[in-house]
């Protein structure tokens, strides 16, 4: 008999405020690069050398890149959850039904709780997590205590994927 998979998303980091702010970091660094390598103008009061703001420049502009291809896939089969946040995770990381004690979804303040989206480790407790937007998650809480939060940007779907999954934590 086959895996049957109940629940299947991939989210990305697309919230405008972060491109904003990544778009205008760029702006910025590519201006002061166009005022001293073009111009032959200082930018500053204590300006970086050539090869310091070209390697800033570098580093500024592959920023909006990796987080274009930033992405949380997340699974609900009949085997388990499986996650990967790539491109940390090249494979999906498996949570067998049988290794979890209890599996729901919740809002969380991704904040206060996280310290923000992303990989992060919880404050007082609360876990890990994989999040990328938003404050509603699967919270997974493991049969050693353990605890992982997995961000989703579709609650009600992801909820209904748990219960046809059958899972007594639920």
């Amino acid at each position: 008999m086959g895996t049957q998979t109940f629940f299947s998303e991939k989210q990305r980091f697309r919230q405008t405020w972060l491109w904003i702010i990544l778009i205008a970091l760029d702006a910025y660094f590519l201006f002061a690069v166009f005022k001293r390598v073009i111009g032959k103008n200082s930018f500053g009061d204590k300006p970086m050398s050539n090869e310091v703001l070209l390697f800033t420049i570098g580093t500024m502009l592959f920023l909006p890149l990796f987080f274009y291809i930033l992405r949380l896939d997340t699974e609900i089969n009949s085997n388990g959850i499986y996650i990967r946040f790539f491109p940390f995770h090249l494979s999906y990381k498996k949570y067998a039904w049988d290794e979890i004690e209890a599996c729901f979804v919740r809002q969380y303040n991704p904040i206060a709780e996280y310290g923000g989206w992303g990989i992060r480790l919880g404050l007082f407790g609360k876990g890990r997590a994989f999040n990328v937007s938003g404050n509603k998650g699967i919270q997974l809480v493991f049969k050693n205590d353990k605890k992982l939060l997995i961000g989703t940007s579709k609650p009600e779907e992801a909820l209904e994927a748990i219960k046809k999954a059958g899972h007594p934590g639920t």
